[in-house]
């Protein structure tokens, strides 16, 4: 099948003893290994949040398929993505509501008294409260799905981004700039970017996003955690 990747069988793909790319050479090889996934995942995406309350699991099981490319695991697509939707779908709303409301929120508190600022100079204050929380949530949410994915409970993984988001905010803030940025850029341009947001105008921010963090969550964050068919099979099992 075109979407599934045969992985015991030889042919192009990473090899375990070169030493790793990094930058847009390391970009580029997941980009080529995992595009028809990438492609599909994005449908996926747009198909199971129709229903519009499935958005918060829909977007914690993105994030966990484009976490396992990241990791150079093998990735099943519509396997993958179907298992993490139903396993973790508390942690999907957990996520979303640690990152959505406080990023609505701010963001419209910044902008009313901003608009009234000119007026009023004590609109200053608020202002400055709202936009420090918006940076705060910019910078920290992308390391809250990751390390939620990992495994951590609530309480740690939301300690982790914090910590990650403003005591190393490089990464972040270029992998908030493009994963919002170009997602926003989809929904805005609407109709003209319909191809781009129907194909790839979710995965693809969601991937560049986790590129950006992966190296940070791997050596701050906690180990990976195993997959639901890996708990149940144990050391030996793998993949239906």
């Amino acid at each position: 099948m075109f979407f599934r990747k045969d992985y015991d069988a030889p042919g192009p793909g990473i090899d375990p003893d070169a030493p790793e790319k990094t930058g847009p050479a390391r970009l580029l090889e997941i980009v080529q290994l995992e595009a028809g996934s990438i492609f599909l995942l994005n449908l996926l995406f747009l198909l199971s949040c129709i229903p519009v309350v499935t958005i918060p699991p829909a977007i914690f099981a993105m994030n966990q398929v484009v976490r396992k490319m990241m990791l150079d695991k093998p990735v099943l697509c519509f396997y993958d993505y179907r298992t993490a939707f139903r396993t973790y779908w508390k942690q999907g709303y957990a996520a979303f509501f640690l990152t959505a409301v406080p990023l609505v929120l701010s963001g419209f508190g910044a902008w009313f008294y901003l608009t009234r600022a000119a007026d009023n100079p004590v609109m200053f204050a608020p202002f400055l409260v709202c936009s420090t929380v918006l940076l705060v949530t910019l910078l920290s949410s992308g390391c809250l799905y990751g390390a939620l994915g990992a495994g951590l409970g609530v309480r740690k993984s939301l300690r982790l981004a914090l910590t990650l988001g403003l005591g190393k905010p490089l990464r972040p803030l270029a992998a908030a700039v493009l994963g919002y940025g170009l997602t926003a850029f989809g929904i805005l341009e609407l109709p003209i970017s319909l191809m781009y947001v129907v194909f790839l105008g979710f995965s693809l921010p969601c991937l560049l996003s986790n590129f950006f963090l992966r190296t940070l969550l791997r050596d701050y964050g906690p180990a990976p955690q195993k997959e639901p068919w890996e708990e149940e099979d144990g050391e030996g099992g793998g993949k239906p």
